[in-house]
């Protein structure tokens, strides 16, 4: 397996001053930026996390040298939502993208804030599922590749480079894989062919063609470890090999309900014996596989910036992550761990001066990274609810925030939907649909196993938490709280106006 070792070192210098600094300085000082993005990664299936099976070196020597944000989540757990608060920094209470709709993007997105920066800006692999295209998006390169697009650049060389195949989602779904489902086997085709080989191998030439003299944003966007669950062989049958860990089981579910079949779309279902040993071992597979395809790629992508004298930096995260038979679910959309926490690493090279193998328990998300980048860019930022995570990488220890609020209106069923509160700690659920409760202690549970709710001792800190979120959504349009208690049962549409950020500002917005 390929590691790549990373060395830190002690700071010679800020990039805070880099807006108010001439061009030509500012763009010495403008660190490349290397963003790789799986799909559907949770956030514990990290080595150095010590997940009992998964195995990623690559990752792991990022996160030594740089800062691991182990309470990243995102705000609505489904692609399209969340990569929507990646790309323009604002809550889903704000933009309006509650659920899985397209929505236009009205304000500047992060490829766009880099671009005006004078960044070159690139995105491989997978689109960003959004109502525009990459180019309407702010890259200004664009090499696209899944196996979930029928016409893009890598469905045609398949297509190509294998006799018989009209279509790749017909093909995919003829070897008896579902883009959504639990079905795995190894991948039949050589590696080059995969489509997480393949997004590596086009980001390397990316790279390769980008003019050393200018900054360069690159996304490496996987499709994996999304179904359909297809890793190379060797990685496959070596997990199918593997002591694989047991799902959680909360003391909160009625397992009773839940059959091998499935049910709401296949988001629940009781994963058991063969079929879950199977998923989990294309599941694990598939992200080993791109962490050691990737290893390469960063090691290029820093010989790059070191070559033209620029300092680097590295993030890994996703857009959300897979439940894979946790308390009877699979799949996204959830506010458990599994679906709604993600990986989250931020490494950079040693003249930035940020404090290595550090890990944060402070709850992030995806919004924060606008912020985060524009300010390593020297960029102007536009107003959004994300915060900066630049203190936290120099070895700040104030409040990020003093607790975060995802949610998600109904996608597989109405008794889905939900509404979320953590500070890193104790994580809140709230259940629109029926206005059921769950309260875990993150630190003491984090397989979220034992529901606190219930429990008369924790009457109290259950109010602190409802009372939260009663202010949280007391400004929103579904009337999901009048400023005094929760009302369930409310319409959630997917798509609404938004709240503007000034009505909605709360604790959530004030760091403390």
């Amino acid at each position: 397996m390929v590691k790549i070792l990373f060395l830190a070192g002690l700071c010679i210098g800020s990039l805070a001053f880099c807006a108010q600094a001439p061009a030509a300085e500012r763009q010495q000082l403008q660190p490349d930026i290397l963003l790789i993005m799986p799909d559907q990664m949770r956030g514990d299936c990290l080595s150095i996390l010590r997940h009992p099976a998964v195995r990623t070196p690559t990752f792991d020597a990022l996160a030594r040298q740089g800062v691991l944000f182990r309470r990243a989540y995102c705000t609505v757990p489904s692609c399209i939502p969340a990569r929507y608060a990646l790309l323009t920094g604002l809550y889903p209470q704000t933009s309006g993208v509650v659920g899985f709709r397209k929505k236009s993007i009205g304000g500047a997105t992060m490829p766009q804030v880099l671009g005006s920066a004078g960044y070159e800006t690139a995105l491989v692999g997978r689109e960003m599922h959004q109502a525009a295209d990459a180019a309407q998006l702010g890259y200004t390169r664009a090499v696209l590749g899944s196996t979930y697009v029928s016409d893009d650049q890598y469905a045609a060389e398949l297509m190509k480079a294998v006799p018989g195949v009209q279509d790749v989602r017909q093909w995919v779904e003829s070897l008896g894989l579902s883009y959504n489902h639990w079905q795995a086997r190894a991948w039949p085709l050589s590696n080059d062919l995969h489509p997480t080989t393949w997004v590596t191998t086009q980001a390397r030439r990316v790279l390769s063609e980008t003019p050393p003299g200018q900054p360069l944003f690159l996304t490496a966007s996987f499709y994996a470890p999304h179904p359909p669950l297809f890793p190379p062989p060797a990685y496959f049958e070596s997990y199918l090999e593997d002591e694989l860990p047991a799902p959680a089981r909360g003391d909160w579910v009625d397992w009773s309900v839940l059959t091998h079949e499935g049910a709401d779309g296949g988001q629940r279902v009781l994963l058991e014996g063969e079929p879950l040993r199977k998923a989990q071992a294309g599941y694990f597979g598939l992200i080993e596989h791109i962490d050691h395809e990737v290893a390469p790629l960063i090691a290029e992508f820093r010989a790059r910036s070191e070559a033209a004298g620029r300092p680097w930096v590295v993030l890994l995260t996703s857009d959300h992550g897979e439940m894979l038979g946790d308390h009877g679910y699979f799949r996204k959309c959830e506010p458990l761990e599994g679906s709604a926490n993600i990986p989250l690493i931020i490494c950079g090279s040693p003249e930035l001066g940020w404090n290595a193998q550090r890990r944060c328990s402070q709850p992030v998300c995806l919004e924060d990274l606008l912020p985060t980048l524009a300010e390593l860019a020297g960029a102007n930022c536009p107003e959004v609810d994300g915060v900066s995570l630049v203190p936290v990488l120099r070895g700040a220890t104030t409040a990020v925030r003093p607790w975060l609020h995802f949610e998600h209106a109904p996608c597989y069923s109405k008794r889905q939907a939900f509404h979320a509160l953590t500070d890193g700690r104790f994580k809140y659920i709230w259940r629109p649909h029926d206005g059921r409760e769950h309260l875990f202690d993150l630190d003491r549970d984090l397989r979220e196993e034992r529901d606190l709710a219930p429990d008369a001792s924790q009457q109290a800190l259950l109010q602190l938490w409802r009372a939260r979120l009663v202010e949280r959504l007391a400004p929103r349009p579904e009337g999901f709280s009048h400023g005094v208690a929760l009302i369930a049962g409310r319409p959630y549409p997917p798509l609404q106006a938004g709240v503007p950020r000034q009505a909605a500002a709360d604790a959530n917005d004030r760091p403390q």
